[in-house]
């Protein structure tokens, strides 16, 4: 570590992160015992890892056991309040987003375990710094990355996180040269995905992951880790109607995760669902009441955003019910059809002819409906 570099940045951190104009500062007052210094070890660092890190950084001027122990940080904040405070230098600026950050990184020593990194609006070099954090970071023992707003397209050499168990990814385009290439994560047990694009060339290996979360990524049903044997725990939701998107079917998607437990899905995901299996078995009333594998490990079904009107996600929520036997609960959340124009008829129709309703739910524990009127 440069120390000739440490009185730069802490400068940066006293004088340039205000709010309002108003500079803060800690300030100690003479006392016969400086109880900040003698506070413990333990407790030092837990007060750290619980401050922002410019904050962080600013308690160098405390005292002189707590000068360098900002760097021994194990959990590090640069979200969007961060990120943005900086941009405003620009990039590469003295005290700009890349050249304070890159520092940050420099000064840590020990195992970054935790890292929430959020890249502002601005504009990059083919967000090539970004890559190199991603490869810097993971010859670290990292266990938890929170990573937001960028392209992820990382070097040739990149090998993946041995050490990651948890990882969330908002806003994140995933590059072209991601095609083909697999990550290997192997201790991943959570991802967590929102308003991400080009999922299918996001591939991992990872034998451990049970839960996975995907929100508002329009080609969710693309993702490689839908057909993740260990999969327990699944939420995927698109809030708006998808079009142009290529889909898996149902039957597909329940008989790869054998051991799933609980899923969460909204009525624009099942319409989805449906519409692909109407287009291989031809016509509604051809489409089969049984799936060549049931989901017998489903026990908890949530839908969220379903409208009882709509055929196509009536009969999707009524196959995973009749393909569900283990089910013990059910909580549904419908939309009320104010405004909404949609045309029942078929649905009536649907559940008055083709004997849908003769399923009982006898394992059922619990059928909770919450019915939403939106104006």
């Amino acid at each position: 570590m440069d120390s000739s570099l440490f009185p730069n940045i802490v400068s940066v951190f006293l004088n340039v992160m205000t709010d309002n104009n108003t500079e803060r500062s800690f300030v100690t007052s003479t006392i016969e015992v400086d109880r900040i210094s003698c506070l413990p070890e333990n407790l030092i660092d837990l007060i750290l890892e619980k401050l922002p890190v410019q904050d962080a950084v600013r308690t160098h001027a405390l005292s002189k056991k707590w000068g360098y122990k900002w760097i021994t940080l194990s959990s590090v904040v640069l979200d969007k309040h961060f990120s943005e405070k900086f941009a405003k230098n620009g990039a590469l600026h003295h005290n700009g987003l890349i050249r304070i950050t890159n520092q940050i990184f420099n000064f840590l020593k020990g195992p970054l375990l935790k890292l929430h990194l959020h890249i502002p609006n601005m504009v990059l070099d083919s967000f090539q710094e970004v890559d190199q954090w991603i490869l810097s970071l993971s010859r670290d023992e990292l266990r938890m990355l929170e990573l937001e707003n960028c392209i992820i397209k990382p070097p040739i050499d990149f090998q993946g996180f041995l050490y990651l168990e948890k990882l969330l990814l908002g806003n994140i385009e995933f590059g072209a040269n991601l095609h083909g290439t697999i990550i290997n994560l192997p201790q991943l047990k959570m991802l967590k995905l929102v308003a991400c694009t080009n999922v299918d060339n996001f591939k991992i290996k990872s034998t451990k992951l049970f839960r996975l979360l995907v929100l508002n990524c329009p080609d969710a049903t693309l993702l490689p880790l839908l057909h993740s044997k260990c999969l327990i725990v699944v939420a995927i939701v698109f809030k708006n109607p998808i079009q142009g998107v290529e889909r898996v079917n149902l039957a597909s998607l329940l008989s790869n995760m054998p051991c799933l437990g609980y899923l969460l899905v909204d009525g624009y995901f099942l319409q989805l669902k449906i519409l692909l299996s109407l287009s291989q078995f031809c016509i509604a009333e051809n489409m089969p009441k049984w799936l060549p594998h049931p989901a017998n490990s489903l026990k908890f079904l949530n839908l969220q955003n379903f409208k009882f009107g709509d055929l196509f996600q009536l009969q999707g929520v009524l196959c995973i019910l009749r393909n569900s036997p283990y089910l013990e609960r059910i909580n549904v959340t419908s939309q009320g059809l104010r405004n909404v124009h949609l045309d029942v008829n078929p649905a009536l129709t649907y559940l008055e002819t083709s004997n849908y309703l003769d399923q009982t739910l006898n394992r059922s524990k619990t059928i909770n409906i919450f019915y939403v009127e939106r104006s």
